[in-house]
């Protein structure tokens, strides 16, 4: 490892905030040594618990984070929060606007707060939400919380970044339908209605439970037919808000209400990501889910590491220079020249890593 981070160590391990950042940022920027770092603490990592919050702008996910944060401290926890933000198009860096409405937990020395930039990244995260999240888990904290930026039905990356993901809802969403569409419902181990004092929240609430009812398929699980029909077992939410409250080997999401300005269901919510988890121990699917956060991180470091090596050869670049004129020409295909490119590619995999990638 180059100097810095080794240096760096010795404070990270002494618990020292300002090792912290300096680490976090040099993981988040990719800059020289991050992977030797992220190496060096990896056996540290898998203790903490990672909790994702999504949902539409404006539905209350800073005020439901703060208010979780407050009652992991009161338990005597360690949290990190990573508030992923809109990119500034002028510096490239986080808005800090959820940092800002956290002011209340911010100089809580328990509690460490990072924003970061989405950089372009569609999913909702920044690029290197993972790596931060370990770099946090390494320093000891026991709950992770990550905030996405809220952009709607497109943020799904947090569900494989969070052991539990917590989508938070308001009345004035919009459509319930628009709003529940397929891959929200997936992503969700537990739906929360804030601002459940407002019209239509009741509404809603119901209208998540008679989804939830109806994709599950379990409104009419050994009902008796056509006259022996019983019309309170036949109702999809109310099926399914039971389900949600009894323990088995599956898991239904319950749907919660709650008042985030008043503090009112963050309780609630507390209990069911407890239940969540303890669910996830029980089955074996908390050690699923980490498995397969694992193989796409693997995954994901191959295929950018086959990308830099292929496209940062000049050899490659002339080849495929030679060849755009015969594609143009209709005389060969853009698969023919990739299946060129990938054959002759090989000599790069055995290449020795370059200093710095």
């Amino acid at each position: 490892m180059p100097r810095l981070p080794d240096a760096l160590l010795a404070d990270f391990d002494a618990g020292k905030v300002p090792a912290l950042a300096r680490a976090v940022s040099i993981v988040e920027n990719h800059r020289e040594g991050y992977d030797a770092l992220l190496g060096k603490l990896h056996s540290r990592t898998g203790r903490a618990r990672r909790i994702g919050i999504t949902g539409p702008p404006g539905a209350g996910k800073s005020t439901v984070t703060a208010l979780l944060v407050a009652n992991y401290r009161n338990a005597g926890l360690k949290v990190g929060v990573l508030a992923v933000d809109p990119t500034s198009p002028f510096t490239g860096g986080a808005l800090l606007g959820d940092r800002v409405r956290m002011e209340a937990i911010a100089l809580d020395s328990g509690v460490y707060i990072r924003s970061m930039a989405t950089r372009g990244s569609l999913g909702g995260l920044a690029a290197a939400t993972r790596e931060v999240a370990d770099v946090l888990d390494a320093f000891g904290f026991d709950r992770i919380l990550i905030e996405t930026v809220g952009v709607g039905q497109s943020e799904l990356d947090v569900a494989r970044t969070a052991d539990s993901t917590v989508v938070v809802l308001v009345p004035e969403s919009g459509d319930a339908i628009q709003t529940l569409k397929a891959g929200v419902m997936e992503i969700a181990d537990i739906f929360v209605v804030n601002k459940a004092d407002r019209p239509g929240a009741d509404r809603l609430r119901n209208d998540v439970e008679l989804m939830l009812g109806l994709r599950k398929g379990i409104s009419f699980e050994n009902t008796p037919g056509h006259h022996g029909v019983e019309l309170k077992r036949a109702n999809p939410a109310k099926v399914a808000r039971d389900a949600a409250a009894t323990e088995s080997d599956s898991w239904t999401p319950p749907v919660l209400s709650a008042i985030a300005r008043e503090g009112k269901g963050i309780q609630e919510l507390t209990d069911a990501l407890d239940r969540h988890f303890a669910y996830l121990e029980r089955t074996n699917t908390l050690g699923e889910r980490r498995r397969e956060r694992t193989r796409e991180r693997v995954m994901e470091l191959v295929e950018s590491g086959f990308r830099r090596r292929v496209w940062s050869d000049e050899e490659t670049q002339h080849t495929l220079e030679q060849m755009l004129p015969d594609i143009e020409k209709r005389s060969t295909t853009p698969f023919n020249a990739a299946e060129q490119i990938l054959e002759k590619s090989a000599r790069l995999m055995s290449k020795p890593r370059e200093k710095g990638h």
